[in-house]
């Protein structure tokens, strides 16, 4: 066999080599086209590509991990564990200081304890003592706004009407004038008596005779002379000064076998006379008693 027919299959087969060794670089090129624009020109990747092409430097990893951790991306459940570990915190806090606070009584003895707890009690007691007086006195301003002047009306009323009947205060008013003149001293106490206990009884307020008030102590005694009035002695003519109503007055005093028919059996003369304005100025000293006092006090 000639040498060219021996050597031809091995120039075949180096063709035959030649093209299966461009075989996987043709198979690399459509592997490389296939997998999309993931490689750029020669198989670098994009990035190679545009910083071959003057693009952007590629990012460093501590640009990397703040752009991952900026703006921060929470779910509903981080948030709602974000609140209750501030709700936690702030507890803890309040009750880290509420401790603090107390601490000045973790040390004190048993003793001091139960002193400042009494101290506190009763400091409670006196507020609310003093919060109900003071309630009690606004509730009574309330109330007595125009009472309070009526009740110092009333009292000043009160006070003058006492005042009349002891004697302490001068009266005046409707009323008679008797006059007993007795020439032949004949008139006694008794006589005196029981004119002003029928003057009372015709219902006089204020009596007067000469100088001398009269009033529910009052007594009289027979003295040379006259007659002696709660001490004071006093001479005919005996003037009266009543204050009361005159229309019973007057005739209570002329009835039959009244004061005035008894008066002038005595030979005295009498005169009565109804004025519509007396004036009764004479006044006694009050006096304070020993032992009696108001039971409303």
């Amino acid at each position: 066999m000639p040498p060219e027919s021996r050597l031809r299959p091995e120039a075949g087969a180096g063709r035959d080599g030649e093209a299966g060794s461009r075989g996987p670089a043709d198979g690399d090129t459509a592997s490389g086209g296939a997998s999309g624009g993931g490689s750029g020109h020669d198989g670098r990747p994009d990035g190679a590509a545009e910083d071959g092409d003057g693009g952007e430097p590629p990012l460093t990893g501590r640009q990397r991990l703040r752009a991952g951790l900026w703006p921060p991306r929470l779910t509903r459940a981080q948030l709602i564990v974000a609140v209750l570990l501030f709700i936690l915190g702030l507890g803890l806090a309040i009750q880290v200081r509420s401790t603090s606070d107390s601490s000045a009584l973790r040390g004190a003895r048993q003793e001091d304890l139960v002193r400042i707890l009494d101290e506190l009690d009763n400091r409670s007691q006196r507020l609310t003592d003093e919060q109900r007086r003071l309630e009690g006195q606004k509730t009574e301003l309330e109330n007595s706004s125009d009472q309070a002047e009526e009740a110092r009306k009333q009292t000043v009323e009160k006070e003058q009407q006492l005042g009349v009947l002891a004697g302490t205060v001068a009266a005046q008013g409707p009323g008679i004038k008797l006059t007993i003149s007795d020439p032949t001293h004949s008139v006694e106490a008794d006589k005196l008596l029981d004119t002003i206990q029928e003057l009372r009884a015709a219902g006089a307020e204020a009596i007067q005779v000469n100088d001398v008030r009269i009033v529910a102590n009052s007594y009289l005694s027979d003295v040379r002379g006259g007659v002696e009035i709660d001490g004071k002695k006093v001479t005919q003519p005996y003037r009266f000064k009543v204050i009361g109503k005159p229309q019973d007055l007057e005739p209570a005093l002329n009835i039959p076998g009244g004061v005035v028919q008894t008066l002038e059996k005595e030979q005295a003369t009498v005169g009565v006379a109804g004025e519509q304005k007396i004036i009764v100025d004479a006044l006694r000293e009050a006096k304070r008693p020993d032992y009696a006092r108001s039971s409303s006090q």
